[in-house]
């Protein structure tokens, strides 16, 4: 299935800011008082928001690239494109999310001129670094943020 991407805006923003996450992943869950903060943060030209629709232009997934992705405590000392994503939490465990994945990448290779691709992802997320592992990411590094004590991993591929 072709997916199309768009530049964010703030339908979309709103759409996702919406979607709830079952207990396994409801640390993706927006704080309510953030909302608005995220909707700007989205809509921010410098985060490269994209959203991600299907053939029947429903809402799927986004993604952003540069420092949007980063979380705070990692080491992001190599030079590579940080790339965040989320899909809508109705479609997980429907084996797209690897289709998605590798689509981004497609776009981003099209899109960017890099050797090398970076995600961080919460060590607790284990079906996503599953599948950015099958997708060809390894992990370089895993860290814990001071904030929350939380654990996350850091995967790079190369750009081929």
């Amino acid at each position: 299935m072709p997916y199309i991407f768009s530049p964010m805006n703030e339908e979309s923003a709103r759409i996702i800011l919406s979607w709830r996450y079952d207990v396994s992943l409801d640390f993706y869950n927006p704080n309510p008082s953030d909302i608005e903060e995220t909707v700007e943060d989205f809509l921010n030209p410098e985060n490269s928001y994209y959203s991600i629709f299907n053939n029947r232009n429903e809402l799927v997934a986004y993604f952003c690239f540069g420092a949007d992705a980063l979380v705070k405590g990692g080491n992001y000392d190599v030079e590579a494109l940080d790339v965040g994503f989320g899909l809508n939490p109705n479609l997980s465990r429907r084996g797209i999310t690897f289709r998605i994945i590798n689509a981004v990448y497609d776009f981003a290779k099209s899109h960017f001129s890099t050797a090398l691709f970076r995600v961080t992802v919460a060590e607790f997320n284990q079906q996503a670094i599953r599948l950015y592992k099958k997708a060809g990411f390894k992990q370089v590094e895993k860290f814990q943020r001071e904030q929350d004590g939380m654990y996350f991993l850091v995967l790079t591929l190369e750009n081929e």
